[in-house]
C-alpha cells in the first residue's frame, strides 16, 4: 500500500497541465531526435539544459527524461524504414526491421517496435518504483569510502562496457578525470590547470563540454559524409497492426528482451546498447530456424527494441538512488538536478518525494503518449527524413551557441563548445567513444572528493577500507573486473558482443 500511495502522489504531480505539457514535449522531441541521424539524446539534452534553468525541477526532469526514452523509440523508425539507425542501440533493429520493410511489412515492424518499447518501458518503470526506494534506504549506510569505491567500480565497468578498444576506453576515462580537475582545489582552493585564465577558476562547465563533444562533433562527422535527401518507400507501409500469429511470435522475445535490457540498463557505460545486442544474440541462438534472422524475422525487431527501451528506463535507478550516473545522458541529468539546487542520491526520495514519484509516474504517461502519438505520425517522420542535412545543421549550431552563451553570458563558453567540438571530432577519427570521457569528467571531482574525505577520516591510512565491508566488496569487484579484462577469452567475447552481425 505504501508504494501505491506514493504512486498516487506521483500521478497527482504529472496530471497537471504544466507537467503533462512538458512530458508530451519531451516525448515528441525525443522521438524527433531519435529519427534524425546525427542528433542523439545526449546532444539534445546538452543543448536544452540552459532552457531548463527557468523551469521547476519537476518539469525539467520530466521533459529531459521524455527526451531520453523517446529517442530510444524514435531511433527504430529510421532503422526500419531507411536502414539508418538514429540511435546506436537501434543498430540491431536494422538487421531484420529493414528487411521487413523491403518485404512490404514496414507497418508490422513499426508496430512491433512500438508495442515492445511500450511493454518494456512500463515493466522497467515498475522495477524502478519497486526497487529504487529499497536501494535508496540501503544507500543511507554509505559513507565516503563506500561512495569512492562505488564510483571507482562504475568507471571500471564503463571501460569494460564501452565499445571499441579497452586501452582507448581507459584513455578516455583518464582524460575525463584530468579535465575534471581543472579549477580550484577542493581543500586548498589552489588553482589547477587554469593557465592563468580567470574563466577557468570554477572549472570547465559540463554543459558546454557536452554540447561540444556530443553536438558539434556530430555535425562535423555528418558534414564529412554529405549525402542527398533520403527517400522512403511509403507504399511498403500497408498495415500498422499485427495478426494473432505475429502477436504469438513477438510475445516471448519481448519478455526476454525486457528482462535482459532491464538488468543491463543499470550497468554503467552502454547498458541499453549492450542489451539490444545481447537480446538479439540470445533470440538467434534459441530460435528453431536461426537462418531467418537477418532476413526479416519479426523476433529480431521485438527483442532488441524491448531491450533498449527497458535499459533506457532502468538507467535511472543508480541516478535516483545513489546519485551515480550510469551513462552520459544520466550524467547530464545530474547537472540538470544540480542546477535546480537538488543533489541526487539516497536522500532524494525522502527530501523530494514529489519529484521522485512524479518522474516515475511520468514514465508511464510518456510511454503511453509515445505509442498513441507515434503510429499516426509515421507519415510526418518520413517527410522529416527527406529534409537535407544542410538545412538541419545550421539550426543545431545556432541552438548550441545560444545555449552556451546563456550559461554565463560569456563568449568564452562558446569557445569551450568549439574546442570540445573539435576534440569530439578527433575522438571520432581515433575511434574513441565519448561516453567514457563524459563519465570520467562528471565523476572525477566526486571521486576525488570522496577519496579525500575517506582518507581524512582514516587519518591517511588507505588500509582502513577493510573496516568498511561494503567498500571492500566494491573494491574486490573492481579488482575482479580488471583481472577479467586481462583474459584473452573475455576480450574476444567482449569484442564479439559489440560487433554488428
Amino acid at each position: 500500500m505504501h508504494m501505491l500511495d506514493n504512486l498516487a502522489m506521483g500521478f497527482g504531480v504529472i496530471f497537471t497541465a504544466n507537467n503533462l505539457l512538458y512530458c508530451l514535449f519531451g516525448a515528441i522531441l525525443g522521438t524527433l531526435v531519435g529519427i534524425l541521424p546525427g542528433l542523439g539524446p545526449a546532444a539534445t539534452i546538452a543543448m536544452l539544459l540552459p532552457s531548463t534553468y527557468a523551469l521547476g525541477p519537476q518539469a525539467s526532469l520530466i521533459m529531459l527524461a521524455g527526451i531520453y526514452y523517446g529517442a530510444q523509440y524514435g531511433g527504430s523508425t529510421t532503422a526500419i524504414l531507411v536502414n539508418l539507425p538514429g540511435e546506436s542501440s537501434s543498430v540491431v533493429t536494422c538487421l531484420d526491421g529493414h528487411q521487413m520493410a523491403l518485404q512490404g511489412r514496414a507497418g508490422q515492424a513499426l508496430a512491433t517496435a512500438a508495442l515492445g518499447s511500450f511493454f518494456a518501458g512500463c515493466f522497467a518503470t515498475l522495477l524502478i518504483a519497486a526497487f529504487a526506494p529499497l536501494l535508496s534506504e540501503a544507500a543511507l549506510a554509505f559513507g565516503p569510502a563506500e561512495y569512492f569505491s562505488l564510483i571507482l567500480l562504475g568507471l571500471i565497468a564503463a571501460v569494460i562496457l564501452a565499445s571499441g578498444d579497452v586501452l582507448k576506453a581507459i584513455a578516455m576515462v583518464t582524460l575525463g578525470l584530468l579535465l575534471g580537475c581543472v579549477g580550484a582545489d577542493l581543500n586548498s582552493n589552489a588553482q589547477r590547470f587554469t593557465f592563468g585564465l580567470p574563466e577557468l577558476d570554477d572549472g570547465l562547465d559540463f554543459v558546454a563540454v557536452a554540447m561540444g563533444v556530443f553536438g558539434i562533433s556530430e555535425i562535423l562527422v555528418n558534414l564529412q559524409q554529405p549525402g542527398g535527401a533520403r527517400t522512403v518507400n511509403r507504399d511498403s507501409i500497408k498495415r500498422l497492426w499485427l495478426s494473432r500469429e505475429e502477436f504469438k511470435q513477438i510475445t516471448w522475445p519481448t519478455i526476454r528482451g525486457t528482462l535482459i535490457g532491464s538488468l543491463l540498463g543499470i550497468l554503467p557505460g552502454g547498458g541499453a546498447l549492450l542489451g539490444s545486442f545481447a537480446s538479439y544474440s540470445i533470440e538467434k541462438k534459441i530460435a528453431r530456424a536461426p537462418s531467418r534472422f537477418g532476413k526479416g524475422a519479426i523476433e529480431g525487431v521485438a527483442a532488441p527494441e524491448s531491450a533498449n527501451n527497458a535499459g533506457a528506463q532502468t538507467s535511472f535507478i543508480p541516478l535516483l538512488t545513489l546519485g551515480i550516473p550510469s551513462n552520459a545522458v544520466m550524467a547530464l541529468m545530474v547537472g540538470a538536478l544540480m542546477v535546480q539546487g537538488i543533489a541526487p542520491g539516497p536522500q532524494l526520495i525522502s527530501e523530494q518525494p514529489a519529484l521522485f514519484w512524479g518522474v516515475i509516474a511520468s514514465m508511464w504517461v510518456g510511454n503511453a503518449m509515445l505509442i498513441v502519438l507515434n503510429l499516426p505520425l509515421i507519415g510526418i517522420w518520413i517527410r522529416l527524413l527527406s529534409a537535407p542535412y544542410k538545412l538541419l545543421y545550421p539550426t543545431i549550431l545556432l541552438i548550441c551557441c545560444i545555449g552556451a552563451y546563456s550559461l554565463e553570458n560569456s563568449a568564452f563558453s562558446i569557445l569551450v563548445v568549439a574546442v570540445f567540438g573539435v576534440l569530439g571530432y578527433v575522438f571520432y577519427l581515433l575511434e574513441c567513444e565519448a561516453a567514457p570521457f563524459m563519465l570520467g569528467f562528471i565523476l572525477g571531482p566526486l571521486l576525488e572528493e570522496y577519496l579525500r574525505r575517506s582518507l581524512l577520516i582514516a587519518r591517511g591510512n588507505p588500509l582502513e577500507v577493510v573496516n568498511h565491508p561494503i567498500a571492500l566488496v566494491f573494491l574486490l569487484v573492481s579488482l575482479a573486473l580488471v583481472l577479467l579484462i586481462l583474459l584473452p577469452n573475455f576480450r574476444r567475447v567482449r569484442v564479439e558482443a559489440f560487433q554488428e552481425e
